[in-house]
């Protein structure tokens, strides 16, 4: 199995084991990313539409306002709004007013919606075995470990 060093021609060792981490997450991101898009693309949705799908279809029929969208991303967006907008107008989704504080927008899910991202589940958990099932569970289990401990001392 090549290493970093070798697959991007880096004639001397990396200076910090921080330094080759992060540029051993930022390549194999990268390598993921390309793989999982060409599905989304070919449904039609973006990795972030395809994430909003995720969220509002485990939401059920209440929806989720925006603001619980947007902290349920996995990769954070600018513009969720936007995403909303995009998905609402090819009729994957739609907004309705809470009853009770209409300054309150609930976004749901439509049944076209949840056709599109239910047909990915399976090509998604194939292109996950094929990543990722070559890896021992308890291995893939510790390396998700020390990517949240990566992002807890961000957020601290």
């Amino acid at each position: 199995m090549p290493n970093l060093q070798d697959e991007i021609g880096k004639k001397q060792p990396f200076k910090m084991a921080e330094e080759e981490a992060y540029l051993n997450i930022r390549r194999t991101a990268a390598t993921l990313e390309s793989e999982f898009g060409r599905l989304f693309r070919q449904a039609g949705l973006s990795e972030a539409t395809y994430n909003v799908l995720r969220i509002l279809r485990a939401a059920g029929k209440d929806g989720r306002c925006w603001g619980e969208i947007r902290e349920d991303l996995v990769v954070p967006v600018p513009d969720v709004t936007r995403l909303i907008d995009r998905l609402e107008q090819a009729g994957h989704c739609e907004r309705q007013r809470c009853a009770s504080d209409r300054r309150k927008v609930y976004i749901r899910i439509t049944e076209q919606g949840k056709r599109i991202v239910n047909s990915l589940d399976e090509p998604v958990q194939k292109s996950l075995r094929g990543k990722l099932g070559h890896i021992d569970p308890d291995d893939l289990r510790a390396l998700s470990r020390l990517l949240e401990a990566v992002r807890s001392s961000q957020e601290a």
